[in-house]
C-alpha cells in the first residue's frame, strides 16, 4: 500500500522512497537485512487508527537505490533527511527492525532537531572487538556472516545453515508476517552485495556518538531470539541510559513484532 518514488540526491545517487501518505505522525521505517524499505503492512491495521503515516526508503544498493561504497551506519541520517525533505516532512519518529535498528539510532543521534522518538527492534549492538562474546548465543549463519564482514569477505553460506529462527518465526512467515517474504525477495534480488555492505557497516565503528541521542528510545527484543540474541538489546540500553528496554519472553526475531502495537502506542504518546 502507498506510493513509491525516486529521490535524487546531491551526490547523484538515487534512493527509492515509500510513503503511505496519510496520518499526522510520520514514522520513518528502517528495514532489516536483506529487505527493502516498503513500510510494514502487517502493522497498518494498528497504525492507521493512531494516525501514523509511514515513510521509508531502500538503503543504498537495495531495491531501487544506488549503491554507496563503504557506507557507514551513520550515512543513513543524511539519506533519511533527504527522503523526508523530498516528501515534505520536517519532524518524524524512526523505527527499525533487525538491521534497521542501528540506522534508526543513527538518525536520532545525527538529526536531533528532526527525530522525535526511536523504536529499535531485534537490533545488533556495536561490535567492540577483543573477544567472542559478541557472538554468544548467535546462530551459525549470523556468526559466519559477521565474521566474513570483519575479514572483508562476502560469505559463502551453506543454504542449510541455521539462521536462528524459532519454529514460531517460520510460522509467522507463512501467516501474519507473510509480508516479509516479499521484502526479503526484493531485498535479495540484486545479489549479496547490499547485505554484505550492511554487515560491514555493523562491525565497523557506527560513526555517531550514542550520547547525542536525545530523543526518547524504546528497545524491544525477543528473549529467545537466536538470530540476534537479546544481550544485544541489553548492550544498547547500557549505552542509552534513559531508554525503555523491553525483553519479551519466549519471542524470536520475527515474532517480537507481534508486540509492535505497544511500540506504536508508545510512539503516539511521545
Amino acid at each position: 500500500m502507498g506510493a513509491s518514488r525516486d529521490v535524487r540526491l546531491d551526490d547523484g545517487r538515487t534512493l527509492r522512497a515509500h510513503d503511505t501518505g496519510e496520518g499526522d505522525l510520520v514514522v520513518l521505517w528502517h528495514h532489516g537485512t536483506p529487505n527493502t524499505g516498503a513500510p510494514p503492512e502487517p502493522l497498518f491495521d494498528v497504525s492507521a487508527p493512531l494516525g501514523i503515516r509511514w515513510i521509508g526508503y531502500d538503503r543504498p544498493g537495495y531495491g531501487g537505490s544506488t549503491p554507496l561504497p563503504d557506507r557507514s551506519v551513520a550515512a543513513a541520517a543524511g539519506d533519511a533527511a533527504a527522503v523526508a525533505d523530498a516528501l515534505g516532512v520536517d519532524r518524524f519518529a524512526v523505527m527499525g527492525h533487525s538491521g534497521g535498528g542501528p540506522h534508526a539510532l543513527a538518525c536520532a543521534a545525527l538529526l536531533p532537531d528532526r527525530v522525535s522518538a526511536v523504536v529499535s527492534v531485534a537490533a545488533l549492538s556495536p561490535y567492540t572487538g577483543g573477544g567472542d562474546d559478541y557472538f554468544d548465543g548467535m546462530a551459525e549463519a549470523g556468526v559466519a556472516t559477521l565474521r566474513a564482514a570483519l575479514s572483508g569477505r562476502t560469505p559463502q553460506l551453506d543454504p542449510d545453515a541455521d539462521i536462528g529462527f524459532l519454529p514460531a518465526d517460520w510460522s509467522a512467515l507463512e501467516t501474519d508476517w507473510f509480508w516479509f517474504q516479499r521484502v526479503v525477495a526484493d531485498g535479495s534480488a540484486r545479489g549479496p552485495g547490499p547485505a554484505a555492505a550492511d554487515n560491514a557497516a555493523f562491525v565497523r565503528p557506527w560513526g555517531f556518538p550514542f550520547a547525542a541521542v536525545a530523543a526518547p528510545v524504546l528497545i524491544m527484543h525477543g528473549a529467545a531470539d537466536r538470530m540476534v540474541p537479546s544481550v544485544h538489546a541489553t548492550r544498547l540500553a547500557a549505552r542509552l541510559p534513559g531508554a525503555d528496554l523491553r525483553i519479551i519472553p519466549a519471542e524470536g526475531h520475527l515474532t517480537v513484532l507481534r508486540h509492535a502495537a505497544g511500540a506504536l502506542h508508545w510512539l503516539r504518546s511521545r
